[in-house]
């Protein structure tokens, strides 16, 4: 039953997966020691650790693994993880109806797309392009994590995190377009 009690306390913490998980509401993300306390979680909440308990126990350790897997699953994903946050301090992307986005980021996605079509068929191409986009992440998720962790701009985190998706996604588009040439 005492083991009850530790699934009890850590699912009052479901409301925040940071709290959840004991770590800092940062963007900055240790991500071994979110996997080292998902691990020590699922251990305590595994179904079989409570196969004899009661209904009641049983349904706690199925919500507390729902929990944390979708809870590990928010905090692993950068991007997943940046919304979250902003949506803890009131901020909602509204990514299904908000697609606005400034006209350089805008240009450079055109830019982009244009390489892509005329460069199909040229792997050496694509490749580098793909190194510019790798880079354009690297930097976007460089100003997500000031815009979070340094300066609380959760508004301006969220545009780039919008972006980000975008970016990601043209990434995807682009990696396919290259084993496809492989």
């Amino acid at each position: 039953m005492s083991k009850m009690s530790v699934v009890v306390a850590n699912l009052s913490a479901s409301d925040d997966y940071f709290r959840f998980f004991g770590l800092p509401q940062q963007f900055k993300m240790d991500l071994a020691s979110l996997d080292q306390r998902y691990l020590a979680i699922q251990k305590e909440v595994h179904p079989d650790r409570h196969a004899r308990g009661s209904d009641t126990e049983q349904r706690l350790a199925m919500q507390m693994a729902t929990l944390a897997n979708t809870a590990l699953q928010t905090l692993k994903n950068p991007i997943q993880r940046g919304l979250y946050i902003c949506l803890l301090h009131g901020v909602d992307a509204h990514l299904e109806i908000n697609t606005a986005m400034p006209a350089a980021f805008l240009m450079q996605q055109m830019d982009w797309r244009e390489q892509l079509d005329e460069q199909a068929e040229d792997l050496p191409a694509l490749e580098a392009l793909m190194l510019e986009v790798e880079e354009s992440k690297k930097i976007t998720l460089l100003k997500v994590t000031q815009a979070i962790d340094d300066f609380k701009n959760f508004e301006h985190a969220a545009e780039l995190l919008r972006g980000l998706l975008f970016i990601d996604k043209f990434a995807i588009e682009l990696d396919d377009a290259i084993s496809a040439l492989v």
